[in-house]
């Protein structure tokens, strides 16, 4: 049984961006993807809500952010810790 099809029209910036995520998809999956496969993605995804896991490796951060951040941290811990005072 075939599904109905029905014709949508999107702006070319919107086009180029969806194959651009299709394009995504395609290195991901390691096969060719669709214009219809990659929106498909897209709605899976929105209606799965994101995960924090999700954010892993989007963040580029120097050495002496990590620094500050790790420093930061460490102090915080120890004004915490009963064990320290």
């Amino acid at each position: 049984m075939l599904s109905e099809v029905k014709a949508i029209k999107v702006s070319k910036e919107t086009y180029a961006k969806l194959s651009e995520i299709a394009g995504e998809l395609q290195v991901k999956l390691r096969r060719p993807v669709s214009i219809e496969e990659a929106m498909k993605d897209l709605i899976k995804r929105r209606e799965k809500g994101r995960k924090i896991s999700d954010l892993a490796g989007s963040w580029n951060i120097t050495e002496t952010e990590f620094t500050e951040i790790k420093t930061a941290i460490n102090e915080t811990w120890q004004k915490w810790n009963p064990t320290e005072q």
